[in-house]
């Protein structure tokens, strides 16, 4: 047995335990890098890195939130170095198509014609203000309420207690709430004077 056979060999385990993760690795960079190429960099980026560390993710029970974990620390590194160039909108985050079928799943009591006029109006506002989230807010956010993650798989990608992801998550849900009752509110005409 050559030597290349046996880099040949590690490369093949390699791939086969890396293989069914890139698809949610790359979804879950572009979440948070924004941009198609920052998020194909990011998982390359994790991948190359953890290439030496065969051995090692072969004793991980559940891959799936460790390889998230790793990829989230490594964009964080990548913000922290950046400083804070990493801002964009959500708009940004999430392509348009997504966008609509991410706001057609909110709940609703009324499905009516004023129901949907209304979320079309809300979409933008939602957007824009989600935007000024901060970059740990608005991940918290989307990784719960637009992707669907339970709370104890974001704690442990976010290796954080599960009690500071709860909070986390009622805070950033009550300060958004509050940037939409603001944003929302409607505003006196200047023309026009009370009595």
């Amino acid at each position: 047995m050559s030597i290349l056979s046996f880099k040949s060999g590690k490369k093949r385990r390699f791939e086969i335990l890396i293989q069914p993760h890139l698809e949610p690795m790359y979804r879950f960079a572009f979440r948070l890098a924004g941009q198609q190429h920052d998020a194909e960099d990011l998982v390359q980026d994790v991948v190359v890195k953890l290439y030496p560390r065969l051995e090692e993710l072969e004793t991980v029970d559940q891959l799936r939130p460790w390889l998230n974990r790793v990829l989230y620390r490594h964009f964080i590194d990548q913000l922290r170095r950046k400083g804070r160039q990493g801002d964009r909108p959500m708009s940004d985050l999430v392509e348009a198509d997504s966008q609509a079928d991410w706001l057609d799943s909110l709940d609703a009591e009324d499905t009516g014609p004023m129901a949907l006029l209304e979320l079309e109006r809300l979409g933008p506002e939602l957007d824009r203000v989600i935007a000024t989230l901060e970059p740990d807010q608005r991940t918290l956010l989307l990784l719960h309420d637009v992707d669907g993650w339970r709370q104890d798989e974001i704690a442990e990608i976010l290796d954080i207690p599960l009690g500071t992801v709860k909070s986390r998550l009622h805070r950033v849900r009550a300060a958004l709430r509050k940037k939409l009752q603001k944003e929302l509110e409607p505003t006196a005409s200047p023309g026009r004077v009370e009595n």
